[in-house]
Order: C-alpha cells, then structure tokens, then sequence
C-alpha cells in the first residue's frame, strides 16, 4: 500500500488556517504527552482535544497516519537548503543538524515517545521516511552530487555509499548508541575525516 500524502486534498472555498492546523497539532502532542498512545488514537478524539469537527481535519489530512507525519515535522526545525559555500562546509551544515536533532530528542521526553511509536509502526514509519527523511538525503546527494562535478569528492563511488559513509557516525551516536556524546565540533570532525577518503587519488 502506497504511503499517505502528507496532507489531505484542498478543498475549494476559503483558505486552510494556520492558526487551526497548529492547533490540531498541538492537540495530538497533547494527547500523546498525557499518555495516549499513538495506536489510541483517533480523527474524532484529535479534533474535540483540538476544538474542532473531524471534516475540519479531514480536510487538511487524509487520515491520522498524514497527520503524524505533520506532528513530527513540528517537533524538528524547519528544513532549510544549505548555504552552497562550499560542499566541505554543506555537509557540515547538515551532519551539524542531524546533531541537533539528536540533542532535542535526548533532551525532550515527548519527542522520543513520538519516535518510538512512529518506528514500532511499519506504515508510519514508511510514510514517515518516505515525506520526510527521503528528502533530507535528497539534500545530501546534491551537495555530494556537485563534490564529485567540482573535482572534491572521487567519482568511481555510488553517491548514496558516500552519504552513507558521512551520515552513519552521526546517526549511530544519535539513534543506535544514545549514550555516546554529541559535542560540538562532531560535525566538523566526520566532514573532514570521510573528506580524506572520498578524495580523488592522485
């Protein structure tokens, strides 16, 4: 089965609000931080947490899974290409957020109850990767993708095997070891350690 759309079909008629699209999220992670579990869920209990009907949801999700993968948007900073300085420092831009995004889910208990939800089920998972993570790596294999043209990063290795080489110290302190340390300067270091492999040999 297909993951779901991020959001519902638009309907005709006045614009969406804001101001009830973040109410409706933050009745979700209110509902979840009071120990509803994700699986308890419902359209119908989301929207009278929320003050609102359940076609007023409907109208912006085309179910609960499209909504959760809203919620968990909202718990992340906002995506943002990197600045195109240089591609040494783009991948250091982006491994630096992924360990800010490992701090914030250290550091917020509603986050990784989210987290741990979303992964336990295999369809919101899915979507999740799908709307979410796939696009960060997108991000990743166009800086790499312009290492490689730009003579920087050698060009006889798969481009997703060199994210991967980037990205894979960061996400092992972040999600398979949590107890490893996030300092300040990790980023910097990963970038120029894999740099020293993936250049061109002489």
């Amino acid at each position: 089965m297909a993951a779901p759309d991020c959001a519902g079909p638009r309907l005709p008629g006045r614009p969406r609000s804001a101001a009830v699209d973040a109410a409706i999220i933050e009745a979700t992670l209110r509902l979840i931080e009071e120990g509803v579990t994700i699986g308890e869920l419902s359209i119908e209990r989301i929207a009278r947490e929320a003050g609102v009907g359940k076609a007023t949801v409907y109208r912006r999700w085309s179910g609960k899974d499209a909504l959760m993968v809203d919620v968990m948007r909202s718990l992340e900073e906002p995506s943002q290409p990197p600045p195109g300085v240089s591609v040494r420092d783009d991948l250091v831009t982006i491994l630096e957020r992924m360990r800010r995004r490992g701090l914030a889910k250290r550091n917020s208990a509603l986050m990784r109850t989210v987290l741990t939800q979303i992964h336990a089920n295999r369809k919101l998972w899915h979507a999740y990767e799908d709307h979410v993570i796939t696009a960060r790596r997108e991000v990743m294999y166009e800086v790499l993708r312009r290492g490689v043209a730009s003579g920087e990063i050698r060009d006889d290795l798969d481009v997703e095997l060199i994210a991967d080489l980037f990205t894979g110290p960061m996400l092992s302190r972040t999600i398979l070891h949590e107890r490893k340390a996030l300092p300040e300067g990790l980023a910097e270091t990963i970038v120029d350690t894999v740099l020293e492999g993936v250049r061109p040999r002489a």
